[in-house]
């Protein structure tokens, strides 16, 4: 039986945005930090990563197609037109911006770029047609608000070229006090960020957007989760990666190729002002008063994962995308200069400058 949200969806309106004082300086900050992250990459390894979800742990091509039915509230932007179906790009990661061994465990990420997209362009993505989603295994920002985001990226900035070693006993330390944490029924966003995220399967997670976005007519939140049996089973599921240092990609990539994935896109309406802020991220909107509902199913047939080339050509932002599907909120608006310049420093670095693909991986 489909479930509904208990209150009708708020309308947009783009009056409920609300900078910050000094928002223009807090963006500085952000492009000298996430410079400095990339350059002290570059500088130890010789390869130019993303300044946040730098490492893959599995690059692959599938379809998107939007369902059939859906209410009103829930046909919009992006998914207005039923069984519509698009080529799309997954990219499952790490979320620091250094190449870590895997046995330190921090939260995952997911990049989504849905392909061959048409309609009114958000700004710097005019003559595009791809809509990105960028998202993590957590329903709730670490931060309300950009100027305390930009504190603990510099605190995590300063970790970039440590002792590995250190690092690994930090991560193992974390994940401790994390557990004891979660047995109060309690959670520690920070100490995940820091290496405490447990060590379990990147395919058996559910993936959010963690900040709002316009929604056609309304503002909502995305969540890509698993459907298909064989990532369901990985739910939670602890894996060893010890003595691995890409032990998360042999892992990633080694499912896919045997089976391949079927995910669900779902989208959770803003029901009300108070509950469900815009400019707060680290506030978790309720499912109780507006659950996530499927509108779109993605499948990824068995395949290896695609190469190193090829990711070094893509970059995933929320500012590609519709007017339609406008990011919203600090965390968002901060991240529109800062995620162009970061993947323009990859291009340079690499000699492999940023495209936007039209139909698959590889064509411009």
């Amino acid at each position: 039986m489909l479930v509904i949200p208990h209150k009708a969806p708020l309308p947009f309106d783009p009056a409920e945005e609300k900078p910050e004082a000094g928002e223009d300086k807090v963006v500085e900050g952000f492009l000298e930090t996430f410079h400095g992250i990339q350059e002290t990459v570059l500088k130890d390894s010789g390869h130019a990563e993303r300044a946040v979800h730098a490492k893959r742990w599995g690059l692959f091509e599938g379809e998107l197609t939007v369902l059939e039915d859906l209410l009103p509230h829930y046909a919009q932007g992006l998914f207005a037109t039923p069984l519509v179906t698009h080529p799309v790009i997954l990219r499952v990661s790490s979320i620091p911006g250094d190449i870590l061994d895997d046995e330190i465990t921090v939260p995952h990420g997911l990049g989504l770029k849905v392909l061959n997209v048409t309609g009114d362009r958000l700004p710097g993505s005019e003559g595009d047609t791809t809509q990105d989603f960028v998202m993590v295994n957590g329903p709730a920002f670490n931060t309300p608000n950009a100027k305390m985001f930009l504190t603990n990226l510099k605190a995590l900035a300063a970790t970039t070229d440590k002792a590995e070693g250190l690092k690994k006993g930090a991560s193992v330390m974390n994940r401790a006090l994390e557990s004891v944490i979660e047995a109060f029924g309690g959670e520690s966003r920070t100490l995940k960020s820091m290496g405490g995220a447990p060590m379990t399967h990147p395919l058996g997670d559910a993936f959010y957007s963690q900040t709002a976005f316009r929604y056609g007519d309304y503002v909502a939140k995305f969540s890509v989760a698993p459907v298909s049996d064989n990532l369901t089973a990985l739910a939670d599921k602890s894996v060893d990666v010890k003595g691995k240092p890409d032990g998360f990609r042999e892992l990633v990539s080694e499912e896919i190729a045997r089976n391949g994935g079927e995910w669900v896109l779902r989208v959770q309406l803003r029901t009300d002002d108070k509950s469900m802020p815009i400019e707060d991220a680290s506030k978790e909107w309720s499912q109780d008063d507006s659950p996530y509902l499927p509108v779109a199913r993605i499948v990824v047939r068995p395949q290896p994962s695609r190469s190193q080339a090829e990711d070094d050509s893509l970059s995933f932002s929320v500012w590609h995308g519709l007017a339609a599907h406008q990011p919203l909120g600090s965390i968002n608006r901060v991240r529109k200069d800062n995620y162009k310049a970061a993947a323009d420093f990859r291009g340079r670095a690499n000699g492999c400058p940023m495209h936007e693909p039209k139909t698959a991986l590889g064509v411009a």
